[in-house]
C-alpha cells in the first residue's frame, strides 16, 4: 500500500474571501495561518497543525464541493449546540453504520456542503 496517512491541505474556491474567512474563523474557529494577498488566498489551520484549508477567491463560476472535518465522538452534541448558537442550519446528526461514524451536515456561505464527522462508535 502507498504510505499515505491522511490529507494535509484542501483548497476551496470562494466568491468573497473576507466573507468566507469570517465564516470559517468565527463559526468553525479555524485559525489564520497566512494571508496571501498576491493570489487572494487565505490559509487556515484545521485542527492546529493537523492540516489546512486554503480559501481561494475566484469570481468565476464553479461547482460546489463537499468537505468533511473530523471531530471526536464526544464532541457531536457540543458541535450541534455551537452551530445552532451561531445560526447555522444543519442536518443531523446521522449515524452511518458502514463507517462507523456520526455526521452533521451544513453549508458554508458559497453553498459548499460541509460535514463534521465523528468516526467511531455511535454517539447519542
Amino acid at each position: 500500500m502507498f504510505p499515505i496517512t491522511g490529507v494535509y491541505e484542501v483548497a476551496i474556491r470562494v466568491s468573497d474571501l473576507p466573507r468566507a474567512e469570517r465564516f470559517y474563523c468565527e463559526v468553525l474557529e479555524l485559525e489564520v495561518g497566512l494571508r496571501d494577498t498576491t493570489r487572494n488566498w487565505t490559509f487556515l489551520r484545521a485542527g492546529g497543525f493537523a492540516g489546512m484549508i486554503v480559501l481561494q477567491e475566484d469570481k468565476g463560476e464553479w461547482p460546489t464541493q463537499h468537505f468533511a472535518f473530523t471531530i471526536e465522538p464526544s464532541d457531536i452534541e457540543r458541535s450541534v449546540a455551537l452551530l445552532k448558537e451561531r445560526g447555522v442550519e444543519m442536518d443531523g446528526p446521522h449515524f452511518h453504520a458502514w463507517m462507523p461514524a456520526t455526521s452533521i451536515y451544513f453549508s458554508d456561505p458559497d453553498g459548499h456542503q460541509l460535514e463534521l464527522c465523528a468516526v467511531g462508535q455511535e454517539t447519542k
